[in-house]
Parts: C-alpha cells; structure tokens; sequence
C-alpha cells in the first residue's frame, strides 16, 4: 500500500481516487473547488488538502487528472505546485488529456528534481472511470512505471506503457481521432435513418451484427436516436482533444518539411 495523492475531482478524477483509496492506498486530494474535495472526504475517508503541494508532500505516488495544458501546469509549477512538494524519488503520474509537448516539459523539470515523471491518460469516460475500469497509456521510464503500475490497477483494467515521456499523450492523441470519427459517422448514420423514416432499432439490432458493428454502436446508438446525450464526455472536451491533436499533425508537419527542405 502505497501514501499517494489525486490532484482534480472532475468527472474522471473523482471516481479514479475513490479506487485509490478504496485499493488500501493512503489517499489525499487536492481541488480547485474546495467544496468538492471535502464531499470526496466524507464519502471516502482520506484527507483534504489547500494546496497541491500540501496534498503531495509525503506522497510515494502523486496523480493528476485537470483540464488541459495550461490547467497542468497550474498545478504543477510554481510555489504552491506539486513539483514544490514532493520529493526526490517520488513519482508523479498525470492522468490529463494534455499535449506531448508540455508532458515532455514536465519530463524534464521533474528529472532535474529527481522526480520520475509519467504520462498517463486514460480512455473509457466516466462510465469506465466509475467501474474501475480505465485503459491507461503511458509514456516514461520502466522502472518508475513498473512501481507505479500496481497502484494505476485500481482505477484500469489495462495499463501499458507505450514509450517514452509522450508517447501516452500521443496514443492518446490516436484513440481520439479514432473515437471522433465514428462518433461522427454514427450519428450521421442515425440521422439519415431517422430522417428516412426507419425502425432504428431495427436498424441498430440488423446493422449492428455486421462490419458497422463498433463500442459506440453497441452504446450510442440507440440514445443518439432518443436525443440522450448526457453521458459524462462533453462535446467541448473532444473539441479540446482535437485542438491537441491538430497542433502535434502540424508540427510533425512543420519539422518534416523542414528535414526535406534542408535535405
């Protein structure tokens, strides 16, 4: 059992650290609304933090999981951040959805404090995040990762480590742009349908057995048709996801044709 620390109670982080502590794992959160932490206290036992730092101070294993790049840095860095408080040959894991670039920054920064620095974010919403039952991407180092790994196993149902420093945030980067283009094509393929006048169940049930069978079929297709859309991953999020994802396709364009350029 390990003392860890979970930065962010979102929709995905809440569930995550409630694993954590639920594992046997000595469990102190930390966040930006203080009213949200102290319900996960009370529902969960642990401690509350006023600062990241104070959260992670101790900890073996610090998680976060925040909104986007400039959110992680926020705390991460500086005075208050989780970087000021934990200590040399601790770990620190970040379950954001965030850039490459800014998980390799925090990579080195956190190599020069003696702090093993993972790449961690997830894949399955908030469903999976409430059953424990996460896939989780890596990018870092083995020997961090491999210590971390048993601890990341009570909120996933696989854990894998993908490369180095990045390579999670990039294996991310690829699982949504798969995700976004069959939730796309799903719910223009509902659409038509039911504009046609067609028995969608039927239609779900008799399509569904065959090539354009997928999870989000199995899952979205019936409740895209009844105009349910409620289901913990907003629109926005994969927006922000996309935006990631554009600006890595251009700058590995970038320095592609700068190689060919100079070639």
């Amino acid at each position: 059992m390990a003392k860890v620390a979970f930065i962010g109670l979102g929709v995905m982080g809440y569930p995550m650290a409630g694993h954590l502590k639920a594992g046997g794992h000595e469990v102190t959160v930390y966040n930006r609304t203080k009213a949200k932490a102290g319900a996960w206290v009370e529902q969960h036992g642990g401690a509350l933090a006023e600062t990241p730092r104070q959260a992670v101070e101790g900890a073996e294993i610090a998680f976060s999981c925040v909104g986007n790049d400039d959110d992680l840095r926020g705390v991460v860095l500086g005075e208050d951040g989780i970087f000021a408080g934990l200590s040399a040959g601790s770990i620190y894991v970040d379950n954001t959805t965030a850039s490459a670039a800014v998980a390799r920054e925090l990579y080195a920064i956190g190599k020069e404090q003696r702090i093993a620095v993972i790449d961690a974010p997830v894949s399955g919403g908030q469903a999976g995040a409430e059953n424990g039952a996460l896939t989780v991407m890596c990018g870092g180092d083995e020997a961090p990762f491999a210590t971390a790994q048993p601890v990341i196993d009570c909120y996933a149902k696989a854990v894998t480590l993908m490369g180095p420093s990045g390579a999670g945030q990039l294996t991310k980067m690829v699982n949504q742009i798969c995700i976004a283009g069959l939730v796309q094509g799903l719910a223009e393929g509902m659409n038509f349908g039911l504009k046609a006048g067609l028995d969608m169940d039927k239609v779900i049930d008799v399509i569904g057995k065959g090539a354009a069978q997928s999870w989000q079929m199995d899952n979205r297709a019936s409740t895209m048709c009844k105009g349910e859309f409620e289901f913990g991953f907003a629109v926005d999020w994969m927006r922000k996801d996309m935006g990631i994802c554009f600006a890595e396709a251009r700058n590995d364009t970038s320095s592609l044709m700068h190689l060919l350029l100079n070639d």
